[in-house]
């Protein structure tokens, strides 16, 4: 034991205790102080089923819905989730509305990398039918 060190009843060193008790402090503290940047999913989960039951509602009113989500997401300041910009891709090009589709796989691909390469193959699939 070094001197002036705390020592405690029994004689054994106090320190570890402490740097023990203030390291939990930390990482309880930094914990806390993570940001809470969750995905903003509003209504992609039931946009994705309507599209899935396609009786229920219309491709348009389903862009409507996503494009909403959008807004939401904006206001709230939270990411919309991985597939929301590619989903509304899809449904552009089914309704022949390609500047628009190209324009959301691009946006999927800018937020979420790890979908380039589904991005890539649908973008040149519907580059592939402008020509």
């Amino acid at each position: 034991m070094a001197a002036g060190e705390p020592v405690s009843k029994e004689g054994v060193s106090m320190l570890p205790r402490w740097n023990l008790a203030l390291l939990l402090a930390v990482v309880a503290l930094t914990g806390c102080a993570a940001p809470n940047r969750l995905y903003n999913w509003d209504q992609y989960q039931s946009t994705v089923y309507q599209y899935y039951q396609q009786d229920k509602t219309s491709p348009e009113e389903q862009i409507a819905s996503l494009q909403e989500a959008i807004e939401k997401s904006r206001a709230k300041d939270k990411p919309v989730p991985p597939g929301l910009h590619a989903h509304l891709g899809l449904l552009y090009a089914k309704t022949a509305h390609g500047p628009e589709a190209v324009r959301e796989f691009e946006q999927e691909k800018a937020l979420f990398p790890e979908a380039a390469p589904f991005m890539d193959f649908l973008l040149a699939k519907e580059k592939g039918k402008t020509k």
